[in-house]
């Protein structure tokens, strides 16, 4: 099992710009910033094989949220915990995946399985638990997931 925390406001992929016959990336930087981050929890060599994934964003609250005067910077009673705005989910989950290409794993298309929540916090990051599938009992997993649906 690896688990990685990425201080700071999660990043999200942009789309791509087409002009003049080139296309540009605007999450290059982003991605760089992410790689660079990840190569500390990087194993020797890339995993392979089936791999299991959750991704926890803590995006940061909006001034609107907190009190002001006398209890600045205390959060308002009634200030949600799940983050319901932009950015998507999705979009936020791409750039780490692609992020930890060669780096964590081979491939993005390893990963079998991937539960993604965001969500408000104090304390803005991104935190990531990768497991093989040794490590990961699927009977149970796949018993929880059948469960929700009878």
């Amino acid at each position: 099992m690896i688990n990685i925390t990425l201080p700071g406001k999660p990043k999200n992929q942009k789309r791509h710009k087409f002009g003049r016959g080139f296309v540009y990336d605007p999450s290059s930087k982003d991605k760089k910033l992410i790689k660079e981050g990840l190569q500390k929890y990087a194993p020797k060599l890339p995993l392979k094989g089936d791999i299991f994934i959750q991704l926890y964003f803590h995006l940061p609250y909006p001034k609107k949220w907190f009190r002001t005067g006398k209890y600045a910077g205390i959060l308002k009673d009634n200030a949600p915990l799940w983050h319901t705005t932009k950015p998507d989910i999705d979009n936020i989950a791409k750039i780490y995946l692609d992020s930890m290409n060669d780096i964590i794993y081979n491939d993005d298309r390893q990963i079998v399985w991937l539960t993604c929540i965001k969500q408000y916090s104090l304390e803005p990051k991104t935190e990531i638990t990768i497991r093989e599938r040794h490590e990961v009992n699927t009977t149970e997993l796949l018993q929880r997931e059948q469960s929700q649906y009878n």
